[in-house]
């Protein structure tokens, strides 16, 4: 009935085992759980003594975008979920809540985003205050743009629509995917929900590190903008560069970001990160590296 699917790199996900095949259970469903190594060099995961759960490894990286493809054809059930590694559910009822949305008339279901109240040191603040801003959002507003806020980090999805959209991805790496994978969900016109049903995501990076990952996806976007057109989706960042490359402003925010960004860096690598600065870094980026012909 339902195939749990978890790619993980370096990183222990035993206690999100464990609670996950508990409710599982509790459920009293055919169920499967299936880990992927993708390329580990630590042995965090090497053995799972639980029933209906394997571990997989790859000798080397192939990314999340391809490793979830692996596990969807490894998977044997017609029902797909999706875990990152670095989430823990919310509830007690999380596995629950899908089963039951599985007799609803929707093809994938999104449960979302939940973050910790308590704010984080310094160096993780950038990332922590973004997601509670622009990631913790609740069912019924994420419904009125079912395809804006796309995480993959959790969601559940009928086994033959993912292959057929993430097999238009699966040979790319890099970060920023879930905008294209939204987009892709509202071409094929799939029929998507969202959820109440959050996990709490704990791997939260260093705000350096999260910065090189918000200019990695400008230029995923940057990528498919060109390759694809990407005329049928509803991403504000893409929509906005789409509008100012129409009228021809794209050189102005390009000039913008070389005179700004050390400004913008220094006030997004503080205690007290303005979230306004960093979606004006993104598309000041955006533009400047589409201007300088940058590539993924």
């Amino acid at each position: 009935m339902l195939s749990v699917l978890i790619p993980t790199y370096n990183y222990d996900i035993s206690k999100l085992v464990a609670a996950i095949h508990a409710q599982l259970t509790n459920c009293a469903i055919a169920f499967e759980i299936i880990i992927l190594e993708d390329g580990s060099t630590l042995k965090l995961n090497s053995s799972h003594n639980l029933d209906y759960t394997k571990v997989i490894k790859n000798t080397q990286n192939i990314g999340r975008v391809k490793a979830r493809q692996d596990l969807a054809l490894k998977a044997k059930y017609n029902w797909l979920l999706f875990l990152d590694a670095d989430v823990f559910p919310k509830s007690k009822q999380f596995i629950y809540n899908y089963i039951e949305a599985m007799s609803h008339d929707y093809e994938a279901f999104f449960g979302g985003f939940a973050y910790h109240d308590d704010k984080p040191e310094k160096a993780f603040v950038l990332r922590w205050k973004y997601g509670k801003t622009k990631e913790q959002i609740p069912a019924s507003v994420r419904n009125l743009s079912p395809y804006k806020v796309i995480i993959s980090a959790n969601y559940l999805i009928k086994k033959n629509v993912f292959n057929t959209i993430n097999q238009k991805i699966e040979d790319n790496k890099g970060y920023g995917f879930d905008n294209y994978f939204g987009a892709l969900l509202q071409d094929n016109k799939a029929k998507v929900y969202h959820l109440d049903n959050e996990v709490y995501h704990l791997g939260i990076e260093k705000s350096e590190l999260y910065l090189k990952k918000k200019e990695q996806a400008a230029l995923t976007l940057i990528h498919f903008y060109k390759t694809e057109g990407f005329n049928n989706h509803s991403n504000d960042l893409l929509q906005l560069f789409s509008k100012l490359n129409r009228i021809k402003l794209v050189w102005l925010f390009s000039v913008f970001y070389t005179l700004f960004k050390t400004i913008m860096k220094n006030n997004l690598l503080s205690k007290s990160p303005i979230i306004q600065v960093l979606q004006l870094y993104r598309i000041s980026y955006m533009c400047h590296a589409y201007k300088k012909g940058t590539k993924l």
